[in-house]
């Protein structure tokens, strides 16, 4: 092995941060290691880092084996203790350009094995230009990270620290390249996009830092955004979803549960109608908006009738994409202390949310027959639509092109064009 290896768990923007890792890394010259980016979201994204963590040992015994990510952070010892581990790096640290020269330099002697600081004293989040990831035709650009609120099920806050905003400055000059080295798509991401600008000067919104980028970035085809709270949208953000039409009409919002106690229990800032009532209020500023969400099932309290309350809002507000959560406590949470539901009803019930997750899809699917979309390609024969579906085409086209297609067909998951 020469380039070091890297593994990446959990969210798009560990993806992206494992981007900047490689090219820190690869810039200090780092050889024969392997990268293990982790999450921490669910403790069973903690046992799956083990068993990765364990099975790369085992493909390459002769690298150095280092773990970052959100759960290194959470609990360093859980990784520390590990034998198969040779090294532990906190959040902060992963994008130091210093750490990776250390680790490259001499990774035991001189470099500490364990470099988790407190990531609660982080006060700002430095914009890590990368050339995106995934395909050569989206990239993503980090805007924000951390969490300034507590939701009782949440252990993300102490892996990311408290929110901290990329200046809008930053975040545009970064576009601007990304444009100028080809990309068609860029999209914003962060822990908790809805409270960029708070830590800012004169405080702006997320919807100012749109129009910003529309605005100054004339030459950028698609702009998108990743998960959002939908309670804390700004007039801004509203008035860029009915006039903008390169702000691409997919929303994914951090929902979590569609019963009023329950969100009072996960201590977030909406309940239903709040729900209910956006989508609506997006659809008749823009008719072909569509949604996806996080929803959680098996909260502790939650009876059969608080969670038809979570099935009849995917209909409610027309949700097509979900991410169904099964809960599982996380050590140091409120929502851990409280009592537990049953097992095997958790698994149900997530599997009756991902059902009537693939009914929405298909749904959706087949109401795109016989119209016509503009496809972002990622691969000759594969691209998506403006609303993030993926299109098939029979025809290769070229990686990154945005091209013009008429839907012919759907298999319930895809579309053909």
């Amino acid at each position: 092995m020469s380039a070091p290896v890297f593994s990446t768990m959990g969210c798009r923007l560990n993806a992206y941060e494992t981007e900047a890792m490689r090219e820190l890394a690869g810039a200090a010259g780092l050889k024969n290691a392997v990268v293990v980016n982790t999450c921490a979201v669910t403790a069973e994204a903690v046992r799956k880092a083990r068993k990765d963590i364990r099975r790369l040992r085992r493909e390459n015994p002769d690298a150095r084996l280092i773990v970052t990510g959100c759960a290194a952070q959470t609990e360093p010892e859980t990784f520390t203790a590990m034998a198969e581990v040779d090294a532990v790096i906190g959040n902060t640290e992963k994008m130091q350009e210093s750490t990776w020269t250390g680790l490259a330099a001499d990774f035991i002697g001189e470099t500490e094995a364990l470099q988790v600081d407190d990531i609660m004293s982080v006060t700002e989040t430095a914009g890590h230009l990368i050339d995106g990831f995934g395909t050569r035709s989206r990239a993503y650009v980090q805007v924000q990270n951390g969490c300034d609120h507590r939701c009782t099920f949440c252990i993300i806050p102490y892996g990311r620290g408290n929110s901290r905003s990329v200046p809008a400055g930053v975040v545009v000059d970064q576009i601007k390249r990304l444009v100028d080295k080809g990309y068609n798509e860029v999209v914003l991401t962060g822990v908790d996009l809805t409270s960029w600008g708070a830590d800012l000067p004169a405080t702006p919104k997320l919807g100012d830092l749109v129009m910003r980028i529309l605005r100054l970035v004339p030459d950028l085809p698609r702009l998108r955004i990743s998960s959002i709270d939908s309670i804390e949208v700004d007039e801004n953000l509203m008035q860029a979803i009915a006039t903008e039409p390169r702000l691409m009409p997919h929303l994914h919002l951090s929902l979590q549960h569609g019963d009023d106690l329950i969100l009072k229990r996960m201590k977030r800032r909406h309940l239903r109608d709040d729900a209910i009532r956006f989508t609506e209020d997006a659809r008749k500023l823009r008719q072909e908006m569509t949604f996806g969400a996080d929803i959680i099932a098996g909260f502790p309290t939650e009876t059969d009738a608080m969670f038809a309350n979570s099935l009849a809002l995917i209909r409610e507000c027309d949700l097509t994409w979900l991410h169904v959560f099964p809960y599982s406590p996380r050590q140091g949470t409120p929502a851990a202390r409280m009592p537990a539901v049953d097992g095997a009803a958790i698994r149900e019930r997530a599997g009756l949310l991902r059902d009537a997750g693939a009914t929405q899809v298909r749904r959706h699917l087949q109401q795109q027959l016989g119209r016509g979309h503009k496809v972002l390609m990622e691969s000759p024969h594969m691209g998506r639509t403006e609303q993030f579906a993926e299109v098939q085409t029979a025809t290769p086209l070229t990686p990154g092109q945005i091209a013009s297609v008429t839907v012919s067909g759907t298999d319930g998951t895809v579309l053909t064009a």
